[in-house]
C-alpha cells in the first residue's frame, strides 16, 4: 500500500522511511528507460520506414512506447524532481508530453499507412481482375469494358497520397502497371477494327443461317439469305493484312465464302426448278386444250408431249418448293402415259 502512486500516500513515506518506496522506484526506473528506447525505436521505423515490414515493427513499439508511458506517473515528476537526479533521468514534464505527442503522431500516421496500404491492396485487386477480364474477353465490348476496369484501377493506385511510405512506394509499381496497361492498349486498338469487322460479319453470318432453316425456301427468300452473306463476306474482306487478327478473318472468310456458294446454288436450283414445273404446266394446259377435240387427237404426238412433260418435272430438285406439287404431276403423268402406250381396244384408245 506504501508504494501505491498516490502523493499523499508516498509523501510522508518518503520523509520518514524512503526506501519502503524502493519497489515502486525501480519500476519507474524501468518504465522509464524502456519508453525512451521503445520511443526512439518507433520514431525510426516509422518515420524512417524503408519496407512495411518496418512499419508492422514501427507500430508494435508505438504500442510498446504508450504502455510504458502510461506506467509512469506523471505527478513523480514535478513532485521529486530530486529523485529522477537519483536514477540518472532527464526526463521533466514537458518532456513528458512531448514523447507522448510524438507518440499519438505516430499512431496517425500508422493508422494512414495502413489505410493506404488497404487502398493499394483493393486497387491491385482490381486492376488483376482487369487484366484477367481481359484475358477472357471474347468479344470487342468485353474487351473495351476491361480496360475500362484497368485503367479505373490505375487511377485508385494513383490517387494514395504521397505523404505516406506506401505511397511513395506505389509509384514505381505504378509506372510498371501503366507501362504493361499502355501496351495492351497499343494492342487493343489495332485489333479493335479487326475485331469490330469481323463481330459485325459474324452477326450478318448468324442471321443468314437463322433465315436459311428449314428449307425449302423461295428464290427471293434465298435471295435475301445470299445477300446477308455477302454483307458478311465484305467485312471481312475489308481486314487489311497487316491488320492484327487477319488470319482469324481469312479463316471466316473461308468459311463464309463455302455458305455463300450452298446458298447460291440453292437460289439456281429453286429457280430452276420453278421454271421447270411452270414449263411443265404450261405444256399440260396446251395438251388439255388439244385433248379436247377428239378428231385433232394424236396418239403419237400426245405421248411426246407427255414425254416431254415428264422430262420438265424430273428437273425439279429435290429440296425445292416445286418439289411436291412436280412429284405429284409427275405420276399423273406416268399414269397417263402408261394408259396410252398399253394395247387396249380402239374404243379405249379413243377414249
Amino acid at each position: 500500500m506504501l508504494n501505491l502512486p498516490y502523493p499523499m500516500i508516498r509523501w510522508p513515506v518518503a520523509r520518514t522511511i524512503p526506501i519502503v518506496l524502493l519497489p515502486s522506484y525501480m519500476s519507474m526506473d524501468y518504465h522509464y528507460r524502456r519508453a525512451i528506447a521503445s520511443v526512439e525505436q518507433a520514431d525510426q521505423l516509422v518515420n524512417q520506414a524503408t519496407s512495411t515490414a518496418d512499419l508492422d515493427l514501427g507500430a508494435e513499439k508505438v504500442k510498446e512506447a504508450q504502455k510504458h508511458l502510461d506506467a509512469l506517473p506523471v505527478w513523480f515528476l514535478d513532485y521529486w524532481p530530486k529523485y529522477t537526479a537519483w536514477f540518472g533521468w532527464r526526463f521533466t514534464f514537458d518532456e513528458f508530453k512531448a514523447a507522448r505527442a510524438n507518440v499519438g503522431r505516430m499512431e496517425a500516421k500508422i493508422f494512414q499507412e495502413k489505410q493506404a496500404q488497404t487502398l493499394l491492396e483493393q486497387a491491385e485487386q482490381a486492376l488483376q481482375e482487369g487484366k484477367r477480364q481481359y484475358v477472357q474477353a471474347s468479344t470487342v465490348a468485353e474487351r473495351e469494358k476491361a480496360i475500362a476496369a484497368w485503367q479505373a484501377a490505375l487511377d485508385r493506385i494513383e490517387q494514395i497520397p504521397q505523404e505516406t511510405f506506401v505511397g511513395r512506394t506505389s509509384r514505381t509499381k505504378l509506372a510498371a502497371y501503366q507501362r504493361d496497361f499502355e501496351q495492351v492498349a497499343r494492342i487493343t486498338a489495332k485489333t479493335a477494327r479487326t475485331g469490330t469487322l469481323m463481330e459485325a460479319a459474324q452477326q450478318f453470318a448468324m442471321a443468314a443461317a437463322q433465315m436459311g432453316q428449314n428449307p425449302p425456301h423461295p428464290v427471293s427468300k434465298w435471295q435475301e439469305v445470299q445477300k446477308l452473306w455477302e454483307q458478311a463476306i465484305d467485312r471481312l474482306e475489308a481486314v487489311r493484312v497487316e491488320d492484327s487478327g487477319y488470319v482469324e478473318a481469312q479463316k471466316l472468310l473461308a468459311k463464309y465464302q463455302t455458305d455463300l456458294g450452298t446458298v447460291r446454288t440453292r437460289v439456281q436450283m429453286e429457280q430452276a426448278s420453278v421454271d421447270a414445273l411452270e414449263q411443265a404446266k404450261q405444256q399440260i394446259e396446251s395438251l388439255l386444250a388439244a385433248s379436247g377435240n377428239a378428231y385433232s387427237v394424236d396418239r403419237n404426238r400426245t405421248i411426246s408431249q407427255i414425254q416431254s412433260i415428264i422430262y420438265q418435272l424430273q428437273r425439279v430438285e429435290r429440296g425445292t418448293t416445286a418439289y411436291a406439287e412436280a412429284q405429284q404431276l409427275l405420276r399423273s403423268a406416268q399414269n397417263k402415259l402408261n394408259q396410252i402406250t398399253q394395247p387396249a381396244s380402239r374404243s379405249n384408245l379413243a377414249k
